[in-house]
């Protein structure tokens, strides 16, 4: 059973006849308050009412809804969204994501590894904004697919508020009830001036994969717990200023990953382990927004600063064996930390004429330190009693706290940006947007090995500042003759910035990898077909993707490093429908056709022929994704009963560079249901995964991944003050 006090602003949209076209939304991550309708490109919005319905609590819920979008459910806290096809691996990118995260427009990914992906979770979620296509113009690096931007609900001074959410749930083959408790308060402090506004939430995920090497049934529990905040404060209409808090945590127990047998598409919910590999990531921001309308324009200034935690282990004794000198399993542990410090400052144009223009600057500064080591009990105590097989050296020396192998890695990274937009409507129907992003990245990498067990030579490597600038362009062109039509084509391009591999001085591979960038063209049509009753959307895009950062791994001990090759070229098409044939009725639909795969030889020396040429499918890279989803709801009943039915189908797609097994060829079907007992109290039951589909969601080797999560059964019930 699910308890679930909602926000009050979106239970009072839930709870509202929501006769308008539901495909009409306002986002913001354009930088600009704009219509889905009226932008020049690929956008959709998960509103607060969808995550709800849904009983969504992180992307693992509702992200795959979105055409063109498949989501890489690896462990939580780094799992990554891939927005058409750009990625070269379904496990973890071993530089930055090809996806952009931002919360209220506030940058969630650091330029270089990023040790925490953010899932924000869905409680007070106004919506979450998808954009489609390369974003390099506006967002800068790490969006060569696309970005995704979190809008949360900040503090409103107009009244108070009040809302919470708690679900208790029961998962096949999991020991124990899954939970969650969550709640907002919305205070005015000084009537329709000053408010803050408060979410605190704690989540527990009961795991359901059997450790057979520890003994333990459901090992990969998880515990997700956060905090969040926000103060505004309106001195004039004209003035607002809005400061925002976030702390965020995932414990992960154990990973998620099972061990496949000879079938590895044989049902298998266990993983052998000598101990728990543990997981541990964690999130803060804090940050200072000023909104100042100037009468020609509209003045932004933001401020932010972030930090990131990450803790994590393997158990490097499944592919080797305990270490014959201990007999004691090898770990391979990592820890890190990293602080983001980000400045905006932008002017967007007021009024509807015929020009509007935003033009504004950015500064990024990234200080990022992580340990990646090898650990062995008992093996200093080793090397002190065997000083001839080590030169004579102790143990202090070359394997302090039983780490018989440690790399330190540094990244200190500046970023100064000028970006803008300029547009001109002609008779108000044709619009032109051009725009570009000027950009100079300095980064000061270092990576040093350490002395070691192994007696391998240590290595400091300090290449220097090293610079890299450039310009990114945009243009569009849209056609609207009516509220019902709009027609446009776009060019837009992406980019990610280099780095050095944290595995290189042991194993010979590249120390260094550079940029890679992406160019999209697209042309698409979203049409009004019977107003706030039908719409339909289509878009067909190419994506030409250059010097590709590709992860790899090495023989033996699967060390992962980044090396640059070859190039890609991605083909699709996106449709979207949506259908009211009543008011009590919606139907939606969602289908993505899409052809990634490599346009050159991309070079990999431990795989047949030196690498993988020309025509391989990109992993991941699905060539059908489906998704539907029909809510039928009573709205003039007291008692408002809605159930909703959601599907979603996902095509078979590699799983790697060169590898036979492959994930998806899987549906997956939920069932949500749920009715008013009282003013603003609602009770539902829910169902995710309804028939137990077991598929494959990643795997980084054709040996061990991760696998769609069992039947859950659960209810809700759910609080709005307002």
């Amino acid at each position: 059973m699910a308890i679930a006090l909602a926000p009050a602003a979106a239970f009072a949209q839930s709870a509202a006849a929501t006769d308008t076209d539901a495909t009409d939304i306002v986002v913001t991550a354009t930088k600009r308050d704009e219509s889905t309708r009226d932008i020049a490109g690929s956008v959709s919005a998960v509103t607060e009412q969808d995550l709800q319905r849904l009983n969504a609590q992180s992307l693992s819920d509702y992200i795959t809804r979105v055409p063109g979008v498949v989501f890489n459910d690896y462990q939580p806290g780094v799992s990554e969204v891939v927005i058409r096809g750009v990625a070269s691996t379904t496990y973890h990118e071993a530089n930055q994501a090809t996806t952009g995260y931002y919360i209220n427009q506030i940058p969630l990914v650091e330029p270089g590894f990023p040790l925490v992906i953010p899932d924000i979770d869905s409680f007070d979620v106004k919506q979450v904004e998808v954009l489609r296509g390369p974003q390099g113009t506006l967002f800068g690096s790490s969006s060569l697919g696309g970005a995704i931007n979190y809008v949360v609900n900040e503090a409103d001074p107009s009244a108070i508020d009040a809302g919470a959410e708690g679900i208790l749930a029961s998962t096949r083959r999991s020991g124990e009830a899954s939970y969650a408790a969550k709640a907002m308060i919305n205070l005015p402090i000084i009537a329709d001036k000053l408010a803050v506004r408060l979410v605190g939430l704690q989540r527990y995920d009961a795991g359901y994969l059997s450790n057979t090497g520890t003994g333990e049934k459901g090992s990969n529990d998880l515990r997700v717990r956060g905090l969040r905040g926000s103060i505004v404060f309106t001195p004039t209409e004209t003035t607002k200023i809005a400061a925002l808090g976030l702390y965020q945590e995932y414990d992960l127990d154990d990973q998620t990953y099972v061990q496949f047998g000879a079938d590895p598409y044989a049902r298998t919910y266990d993983r052998n382990t000598n101990v728990d590999e543990f997981q541990d990531t964690e999130i803060q921001l804090y940050s200072l927004r000023l909104d100042q309308e100037l009468g020609f324009a509209n003045l932004t200034a933001i401020g932010s600063h972030t930090i990131k935690k990450a803790n994590l282990a393997f158990d490097d004794s499944i592919f080797g064996g305990n270490d014959p000198r201990t007999n004691t399993p090898q770990l391979s542990s990592s820890v890190g930390k990293s602080t983001t410090d980000y400045g905006e400052l932008r002017l967007a144009s007021s009024g509807t004429g015929p020009f509007t223009w935003l033009i504004g600057g950015n500064y990024t500064k990234l200080r990022s330190d992580s340990t990646d080591g090898a650990f062995v009990e008992g093996i200093g105590a080793y090397i002190d009693a065997n000083p001839a097989s080590f030169g004579g050296q102790a143990g202090s020396v070359l394997a302090p706290g039983d780490l018989l192998r440690r790399t330190i890695g540094t990244s200190r990274v500046r970023e100064i940006a000028a970006f803008g937009e300029l547009s001109y409507t002609l008779a108000d129907v044709l619009t032109l947007t051009v725009g570009g992003r000027l950009f100079e990245y300095r980064s000061r990498p270092r990576l040093q090995f350490l002395p070691n067990a192994a007696l391998i030579a240590p290595f400091d490597y300090a290449p220097g500042t090293r610079k890299e600038s450039g310009f990114v362009p945009k243009a569009s062109l849209s056609y609207k003759p009516s509220d019902r039509l709009t027609v446009y084509g776009l060019y837009s391009e992406g980019f990610r910035i280099g780095g050095i591999n944290t595995y290189a001085v042991a194993t010979g591979v590249p120390l260094e990898f550079a940029s890679d960038s992406t160019q999209n063209y697209e042309v698409g049509a979203k049409f009004d077909l019977v107003p706030g009753a039908m719409s339909f959307d289509i878009g067909a895009f190419h994506i030409k993707w250059n010097d590709i950062q590709s992860r790899l791994f090495t023989p033996v001990d699967f060390n992962a490093y980044t090396v640059n090759g070859g190039g890609a070229k991605i083909d699709g098409i996106e449709m979207s429908l949506v259908f009211r044939p009543s008011r009590n009725l919606t139907y939606t639909a969602n289908l993505t056709y899409n052809d990634a795969r490599l346009s050159g030889l991309l070079p990999d020396s431990s795989a047949p022929g030196g690498g993988y040429a020309a025509g391989t499918r990109l992993p991941g890279a699905s060539e059908w994704i489906l998704a539907n989803q029909l809510d039928f709801e009573l709205r003039d009943s007291p008692l408002r009963p809605r159930i909703g039915i959601a599907h979603r189908y996902l095509s078979k797609a590699p799983v790697a560079f060169g590898a036979a097994l492959e994930k998806g060829d899987y549906s997956l079907i939920d069932l949500n249901a749920a009715i008013r007992v009282a003013d603003g109290i609602e009770a539902g039951v829910f169902a995710k995964n309804l028939f137990d589909e077991y598929g494959i969601l990643n795997a980084p080797f054709s040996f061990a991944g991760s696998v769609t999560r069992p039947r859950t059964i659960g209810a809700s019930l759910r609080f709005g003050l307002r």
